[in-house]
């Protein structure tokens, strides 16, 4: 029997089926992951590791178990460390803060009951204020972009996104309470859902704004993600803001329902002087309309909330959190982080309550328009910063990423992210899908519809690949196929695109390729190859792709999406049409 985990993708089903196989073991996989820790290093994701000692003791113990007892059997996890753990201090990114829990929090140990194994403590922005991931101090240093390391890889959750990114751990926890556990999924092509608030205990977690922080999940998936989160969705006693009216988790809308999306007027839309967002937002509305209708909505009520956020009062309650450290230890919060918190003792009991009556018509507004939808649709962030951009400009450029996020638990909404596409630098682009509170369940089903995952089998189904579709020198027996296979991919299938797009042989350096372009109005359809590319080998692939080729969703002739090689125009003017011969292998064979 071969029990390497060297190759095995950490996604959560594809190691839960290579434990009822028998093809791997609990400590086979903790020291792979505890490899992939020190392949990393240099991206700072981590602030505390369990001792090798400690996991692979708890791996034998796992292994004496039958892995169909346990949901998460030897199931590799991180968890951001403003959230208490057993045997790790709690830093919350200040090492003058840092303190030993006596208990693990209550999400935490659902997780270890359930059989899964804490890799270790994920570093953050201090205190979780921040959505940039650049305001974790030394000793921890800035977590980097899973993709691209010169580019923010977003906070306040950034170790617990990157490890999972990176395929370090099959899944984490973050938290949220302004776009913590989304901003992060989006700039490193994950999965978050951002629970409605109160669902997930917050029992153990240093609060950042306590009436309105909430736990969130990182995955691979988003079934992952609702497999998950029906594992740690309990109710807690000792969690002052636990709400158990939980029986209304809404999962109506889901499986076959016509759908009706609602998405903010193209003026409300803001991408800060990033225009592709634009153009991969504007694919995502043509997805959309595959599943049902898209309505436009006025956006401004959510915006008028999400300035209350740091605004109003909230801004005190952050500073109420830790008031005694920040009194006592000024010298130890990080400069960016104490000037944003500068401002708290200027708010007053009058403010608060005008705050809170303000809001609380603001809720019933938008209550009133999300009633007659499936879910809303926005970007997950109007765009990505590189790390020395946000260094500059620390507080507009992180208000500016909380443009579609800050809105969300101050409004009692349920939000799920995740990916949509890719910019031409290769960077990922998100979307959220969000609504009432409760309707948990309804985003997850949604979201599964909109991104083509296949769940029937699920959770003991393999699906530890991602699918990309080919059009010219990858395909077999072309050049750059071997580029394919020595990444592990997998032939899949041979099919066409919908009849919208346009081919054209590029006159770049060879080998030659293609540059396969949308067009809706003259259109045809092109053959392509499906692959299959192990996940943790997607960043290394697409790292490879220069320009004019980039990597986008492409409509398949059944309707279905798939990520795939795309092109730029600006090439086109010096090459050659040839979508007249149907594909690129025809086109090689009948060219004179």
């Amino acid at each position: 029997m071969n029990t390497s985990a060297d190759h095995l993708s950490f996604d959560l089903f594809s190691l839960r089926q290579a434990y009822l196989d028998g093809t791997t073991t609990v400590s086979a996989v903790i020291q792979q992951s505890l490899a992939r820790v020190k392949d990393f290093k240099s991206h700072n994701i981590w602030i505390n590791l369990n001792a090798e000692s400690t996991l692979m003791a708890q791996a034998k113990k796992l292994e004496d178990l039958d892995p169909h007892d346990l949901p998460l059997y030897g199931i590799p996890f991180a968890v951001k460390d403003n959230i208490d753990c057993v045997g790790l201090p709690t830093t919350a990114a200040c090492p003058g803060f840092s303190y030993l829990p006596a208990k693990s929090a209550f999400v935490v140990q659902k997780l270890i009951d359930a059989g899964a194994v804490l890799i270790g403590k994920t570093n953050m922005d201090q205190f979780a204020t921040g959505l940039t991931g650049t305001r974790s101090p030394e000793p921890y240093g800035i977590c980097k972009n899973s993709i691209n390391p010169d580019y923010i890889s977003g906070g306040s959750s950034s170790g617990s996104a990157v490890a999972v990114a990176l395929n370090i751990v099959s899944f984490s926890l973050g938290t949220d309470t302004a776009g913590s556990g989304r901003v992060p999924a989006g700039f490193n092509n994950i999965v978050g859902l951002k629970p409605t608030r109160g669902l997930l205990s917050c029992s153990g977690v240093v609060p950042a704004c306590k009436s309105l922080d909430c736990v969130s999940i990182f995955s691979q998936t988003i079934a992952e993600a609702e497999y998950l989160f029906d594992i740690v969705n309990a109710y807690d006693t000792n969690d002052s803001y636990a709400r158990n009216d939980r029986q209304g988790l809404d999962a109506s809308m889901t499986a076959t329902a016509k759908l009706r999306f609602g998405v903010p007027k193209p003026e409300q839309l803001q991408y800060f002087g990033a225009p592709e967002g634009e153009a991969l937002f504007a694919q995502t509305i043509t997805k959309l309309q595959t599943l049902g209708e898209v309505v436009e909505i006025d956006f401004q009520p959510f915006l008028e909330a999400a300035a209350l956020l740091y605004e109003g009062p909230w801004l005190a309650e952050r500073y109420a959190g830790i008031r005694a450290f920040i009194e006592n230890h000024p010298e130890q919060l990080h400069p960016v982080i104490m000037e944003v918190l500068a401002g708290a003792k200027d708010k007053n009991a009058i403010a608060a309550f005008d705050a809170l009556h303000r809001l609380q018509q603001l809720k019933r507004d938008t209550a009133t328009l999300l009633q007659s939808l499936s879910c809303v649709v926005v970007p997950t962030a109007p765009r990505i910063y590189r790390i020395d951009e946000v260094l500059a400009e620390p507080i507009r450029l992180n208000s500016n990423l909380g443009y579609y996020t800050n809105y969300m638990n101050l409004l009692d909404l349920s939000a799920l992210a995740i990916p949509a596409g890719f910019y031409s630098n290769q960077l990922p682009f998100g979307i959220t899908l969000f609504s009432t509170a409760l309707a948990d369940a309804r985003l997850l089903a949604i979201a599964k519809r909109l991104a083509n995952e296949q769940t029937e089998n699920l959770p003991h189904k393999p699906s530890g690949y991602q699918r990309i579709a080919v059009c010219g020198a990858h395909m077999q027996g072309l050049p750059l196929n071997p580029q394919l296979l020595e990444l592990g991919a997998r032939f899949y299938a041979s099919t066409q695109t919908a009849a919208k797009y346009q081919l054209y042989a590029l006159a770049i350096a060879p080998p030659e390729r293609p540059g396969l372009v949308r067009d809706d109005s003259h259109g045809e359809n092109i053959a392509l190859e499906i692959w299959e590319l192990p996940k943790e080998n997607w960043a290394k692939f697409i790292s490879n792709i220069k320009s004019p080729l980039c990597i986008g969703s492409v409509e398949m002739a059944d309707g279905s999406w798939e990520y795939g090689f795309l092109c730029e125009p600006y090439p086109l003017g010096k090459s050659v049409a040839i979508t007249k011969f149907g594909g690129w292998r025809n086109y090689l064979k009948n060219k004179v």
